[in-house]
């Protein structure tokens, strides 16, 4: 089997490089190219064609192919199909922001969490994806639409905090100042609640921005939405939280996906500012999007509106997200395998 080069990093290219019996920084630049976008070891021009050679008998540096595009009219956000090797697919989407164009990339085939208003689990967990697979997306994305990508969250298909030694790699691949460099903050990763996760992820990306998927904030109600809660209470979740900022100084997201008639309520609202009042953090309402197998109306723009007023009025940092990609399934909660 051909070595997937998007894994490596640049010290690791390198020692391959050496292995073919090349100079060492000959594989830092193959490394440049890759990072920069090369599609393919031709276009790597200030290589040796000896080199060249050796690397199209040994390795791959496509290991994520963009098998359908779909584009929403109103916003001119895209959604790709991608295709991997073993013949498996994921999605992302393509958003494009005043501050720069942002990629959702995917970390699992499906998803073990079962959240109950996600597309992403319906046909259940294949496996993880690889950090090759999930640079691969980014590198996808950007010579599809011709556009640099430079805010990355990990908020597609699957729980990163379930695959996290390759999201963890993933992260500093994109960061690896030989490459892409990509800021730590502008990278997000989130999470539907799994603690010692979070836990690790203060440790080791303390400038890496957290999201946490909370919904509810009693556990009886939570845990009809998202069975992650069984396993890791709300009260324990909310300590890791608090732990999180007083280790980081960061604040958290808390994504709220607002469920007509479930947890939009006034109530619902003052339940919120019981469970967050202190913390830094900020909270993102999220219009359902709906998912025609699952049955569940989302909120109105309006009764979100009215929402995030009186979370705001107690002082708690809201917004409600701009809904971008939702007439090609692509906004939160749609993404899911296609055949």
């Amino acid at each position: 089997m051909k070595q997937n080069l998007l894994e490596l990093n640049s010290e690791e290219m390198k020692a391959f490089a050496a292995a073919l019996g090349e100079k060492p920084f000959r594989g830092k630049q193959c490394f440049q190219w890759i990072h920069r976008g090369a599609g393919s070891f031709d276009e790597m021009t200030d290589l040796p064609l000896s080199f060249r050679e050796k690397l199209k008998e040994t390795a791959d540096i496509e290991p994520v192919r963009i098998l359908r595009v779909q584009e929403d009219p109103a916003d001119k956000t895209r959604k790709f199909l991608f295709g991997l090797v073993d013949g498996e697919t994921v999605e992302g989407v393509f958003m494009a922001y005043h501050y720069g164009n942002s990629l959702c990339v995917s970390s699992q085939v499906g998803c073990r969490m079962g959240c109950v208003f996600c597309a992403s689990g319906l046909d259940g967990f294949v496996r993880n994806l690889t950090a090759g697979e999930m640079l691969g997306q980014v590198f996808a994305a950007e010579r599809e639409t011709g556009e640099r990508i430079n805010h990355i969250v990990v908020m597609g298909m699957g729980e990163p905090f379930d695959n996290d030694e390759n999201v963890s790699r993933f992260l500093r691949l994109m960061h690896d100042p030989e490459g892409r460099n990509l800021s730590w903050r502008n990278m997000t990763v989130s999470t539907s609640g799994i603690i010692p996760g979070i836990v690790a992820f203060a440790e080791d990306f303390p400038q890496v921005n957290l999201a946490i998927s909370l919904h509810r904030v009693r556990d009886e109600e939570r845990r009809r939405l998202m069975p992650v809660d069984r396993k890791y209470p709300l009260e324990d979740l909310l300590r890791a939280a608090r732990e999180y900022t007083k280790k980081t100084g960061r604040r958290i997201t808390f994504e709220y996906a607002l469920i007509a008639g479930e947890n939009d309520r006034d109530r619902d609202a003052e339940d919120l500012i019981r469970a967050l009042r202190g913390m830094l953090c900020h909270v993102n309402l999220i219009p359902l999007n709906e998912v025609d197998e699952l049955g569940i109306s989302g909120s109105s723009r309006a009764r979100a509106g009215a929402f995030a007023e009186i979370l705001e009025s107690s002082g708690i940092s809201a917004t409600v997200r701009r809904k971008l990609g939702a007439s090609i399934d692509g906004a939160c909660g749609q993404l899911r395998r296609r055949p």
